[in-house]
């Protein structure tokens, strides 16, 4: 077995909590998986989900860091790095997260979402249309789709009002 597949089964325990809704203990468990494996990528990447679950952003933030700087190509923590610092305000940087996913993986759905709720925040509706727009032809879920289209039409409306 590998140590990437070592690191994984490692971290099923905390990954499960954090399915289950479980952040808090979530949080206990890859804390104490990260002692005992300080080079767990999966181990701090799931602490940043339960961090995010808890809304303390910048622990989450941290935590796909670490997730980044021990396996710079994993693309889930670029994509979770790249939520939390659109949570943060960060806006500028999380687009550049999600350009940096798009390099690697030019479809990518999560990727073209980020870029286009950032740029829709920033009011670089532009941006965000093109974006938005390439997102809804990745098929997502209906909800997601759904969300997606009521932005498109405020940027349509905020157009319409400036004419």
């Amino acid at each position: 077995m590998t140590e990437t597949e070592d690191n994984w089964d490692a971290a099923q325990d905390g990954a499960e909590l954090v399915a289950e809704g479980e952040f808090a203990s979530a949080v206990t468990v890859l804390t104490e998986l990260i002692v005992r494996q300080p080079s767990n990528e999966y181990a701090y990447f799931y602490l940043g989900c339960a961090y995010y679950e808890l809304e303390d952003d910048p622990r989450a933030l941290k935590s796909y860091v670490k997730a980044l700087e021990i396996v710079p190509g994993y693309l889930g923590a670029m994509l979770h790095a790249g939520h939390t610092l659109r949570m943060l305000g960060r806006h500028d940087e999380a687009m550049r997260m999600g350009h940096a996913v798009l390099e690697r993986a030019p479809d990518d759905g999560d990727a073209l979402f980020l870029i286009g709720t950032a740029a829709y925040v920033r009011g670089d509706y532009a941006k965000a249309t093109t974006y938005l727009e390439r997102f809804l032809h990745t098929n997502p879920e209906i909800e997601v789709a759904t969300e997606v289209e009521g932005m498109l039409q405020a940027i349509r409306d905020k157009i319409a009002d400036l004419n």
